[in-house]
């Protein structure tokens, strides 16, 4: 089966936009082109590719066109670059995207530093998702590369280990104080408030289980954002777990302090990306390895979870 690069860049465009009338204008052609292309591809394939809602999504059969259709951008890129195509001529004027799934607190610490030297050369569209609900946005093609606890390859993908974020449980001092006046135990951190990034976010609740040995539902304050998470705890709405590299300045001034020293939560991440071969995805890798092996523990061969204790 042959597929038209055109056909095929008016999906990606659709999926990316959202609508028909904002991928024609990201192609520079009438909204009445992209339809046609898109009824052109589906003719072709035999395959309903895309609900047309909004915003518009692809079909299961679609989303592999759409990974083909970014894959084709990332070799169309190198090899314009190999041959010297210039800016504005017979390539693009703009940079190729390339698109990445990370966690909030990764991105909020080691990762973007990572990434600023490249700003010049690629665009990048991060999406923050929880580290351990990457697999769907690798496998239908959303991303490219993923910063992930899942160490299984998605398939088509290769898995590198970064190493791990140690999370630990800190509170404002006038908190600990109030709450945890006598130590923490299982009645105190049954009744202290605590905060949780969103309702996917089982750190806490993981620390929990390990340090009571028993059910407890402490309120919850929801805070989806990490330096608003981080604001969170150091106003004293509540415990949370925080990653060293995000709560150790604070630390350090007292204005947080750890509830339950030594007690910590290891999350391994890894590296995820496709298994094909591009200069863009290779330079994009290269600097997260990099920046992974300064700032992240080294973690265990072959721990696949993120592992806890509170010993």
């Amino acid at each position: 089966m042959h597929f038209e690069p055109a056909q095929l860049a008016a999906l990606r465009a659709v999926i990316d936009e959202g609508t028909l009338e904002a991928a024609a204008r990201t192609l520079h052609v009438t909204p009445s082109a992209v339809s046609q292309r898109l009824k052109a591809l589906e003719t072709a394939t035999g395959r309903v590719l895309l609900v047309r809602s909004k915003p518009a999504r692809a079909t299961a059969s679609g989303q592999a066109l759409v990974r083909l259709a970014r894959q084709l951008d990332l070799l169309t890129a190198d090899a314009l670059d190999e041959l010297g195509a210039e800016p504005g001529t017979d390539r693009p004027d703009r940079p190729v995207t390339v698109a990445l799934a990370v966690n909030a607190d990764s991105l909020a610490t080691w990762l973007l530093p990572a990434l600023a030297p490249l700003a010049g050369t690629y665009c990048f569209d991060l999406h923050v998702v929880d580290q351990d609900h990457t697999s769907t946005l690798l496998r239908d093609g959303t991303v490219m590369a993923a910063v992930t606890s899942q160490a299984q390859p998605v398939p088509g993908c290769r898995s590198t280990r970064l190493g791990a974020m140690r999370y630990r449980p800190m509170a404002a001092p006038s908190f600990a104080q109030r709450w945890f006046p006598d130590g923490v135990g299982a009645a105190a951190l049954a009744h202290a408030p605590n905060v949780e990034f969103d309702r996917r976010d089982d750190l806490q609740r993981r620390y929990l289980r390990r340090r009571t040995r028993t059910a407890v539902s402490p309120p919850v304050h929801h805070v989806p954002s990490s330096a608003d998470f981080l604001s969170a705890v150091r106003l004293g709405l509540g415990w949370g777990m925080l990653p060293d590299l995000h709560s150790a300045p604070d630390e350090q001034a007292g204005t947080l302090v750890a509830i339950d020293r030594p007690a910590h939560l290891d999350v391994v991440l890894h590296w995820q990306q496709w298994r094909l071969r591009s200069t863009a995805l290779d330079a994009v890798a290269g600097a997260v390895l990099a920046a992974a092996r300064a700032h992240l523990r080294p973690s265990p061969e072959g721990r696949r979870r993120p592992a806890a204790t509170s010993t």
